[in-house]
């Protein structure tokens, strides 16, 4: 050891300033990459006794949300469209938490039967519902359809678990108090919902779409709160951070090469699915939000969402609209 010490201790001293500046950047890239990384659930609430549905808990965010869910003593139901994967990460999520209460179910969210089908299975093998995380996403696909004609990510960020949510209101209700948590995003403040053209048919954008749908998150919440009032089920909705996931298949593969490298820096500074997972276990867990119902939140905390987002006249006729596109009475 002692004969690299003289070396290192005579460069340090024939380069102090170089080597200040490479200390000072490395500690400032690591505060900025913890600030960057957003809140943290600090809630030891337990959920013995409750079940949680999350959808789209084979991976990412929602695997993280799986396994702090089962640690806290839930039964957890991941609900997903790939069933070998979901095997997998069940397996995983039991041996992270030590909780065998983890259980598989089929749920195409692209598919409005498979939406009915496990709404039915759930309320026919499950007493109870205590929690609903609407965290299945698609983010920049190609202009795609689903099962029933719908553009794709409309289909599926909102209109697949607008139709979920209201078939598994009843049981909800009956295991009060229960909470509904929606993942939205950040690229709701530049949404716009297209009553003209939800399926945006005469100029399909993927961004467009994409903000669309995350819009309709943050609207879906906000009337969803007002249909519930006085019934002890609480609504959030939320933006999880910028996090790498398998959520951006779709969108880095289209850039051309010189944006993707272009984008590795930035790689960095996202969040991990772990810390990614933090505002919605917030959200779900927190005793101090089972009052509090409707709002939109970022980084474990409060945040107002855009002015478009907080429209209430454009939430019921959303809402309107999309039970009719669903068939909902």
């Amino acid at each position: 050891m002692q004969h690299y010490t003289k070396p290192v201790k005579e460069f340090v001293e024939e380069h102090p300033t170089g080597v200040a500046v490479v200390l000072v950047t490395g500690v400032g890239l690591f505060v900025l990459r913890r600030w960057l990384a957003g809140g943290v659930c600090r809630s030891k609430a337990r959920l013995d006794g409750k079940t949680v549905l999350i959808t789209g808990a084979n991976t990412g965010i929602g695997k993280e949300t799986a396994v702090d869910m089962a640690k806290r003593g839930a039964r957890v139901i991941l609900a997903c469209r790939d069933m070998g994967r979901a095997n997998r990460a069940a397996d995983e999520v039991r041996k992270r938490s030590g909780n065998g209460n983890v259980i598989v179910k089929m749920l195409d969210l692209a598919s409005l039967q498979s939406v009915r089908a496990l709404a039915k299975d759930v309320q026919q093998t499950e007493e109870r519902l205590d929690i609903l995380i609407n965290n299945a996403g698609i983010m920049m696909c190609p202009q795609w359809k689903t099962e029933d004609g719908f553009e794709m990510q409309f289909g599926v960020n909102h209109l697949g678990h607008f139709l979920l949510t209201n078939l598994l209101l009843d049981l909800l209700k009956k295991s009060a108090p229960s909470r509904v948590v929606n993942v939205s995003s950040l690229a709701h403040e530049t949404g716009k919902i297209h009553f003209d053209d939800i399926n945006l048919e005469k100029n399909y954008d993927a961004h467009t779409s994409y903000r669309q749908s995350k819009l309709a998150n943050v609207l879906f919440t906000r009337e969803l709160t007002v249909r519930l009032k006085g019934s002890e089920v609480a609504t959030y909705a939320l933006h999880p951070g910028v996090i790498h996931t398998e959520l951006g298949r779709h969108f880095l593969p289209s850039l051309p090469l010189w944006k993707r490298l272009l984008f590795l820096p930035f790689f960095f500074f996202v969040k991990t699915p772990w810390q990614g997972a933090q505002t919605t276990i917030y959200c779900t867990v927190n005793e101090s939000l089972q009052n509090t119902s409707g709002l939109y939140y970022s980084d474990c905390a409060p945040k107002e969402a855009a002015p478009q987002g907080r429209d209430d006249a454009a939430a019921r006729r959303l809402w309107d609209l999309s039970a009719s596109m669903v068939g909902l009475a």
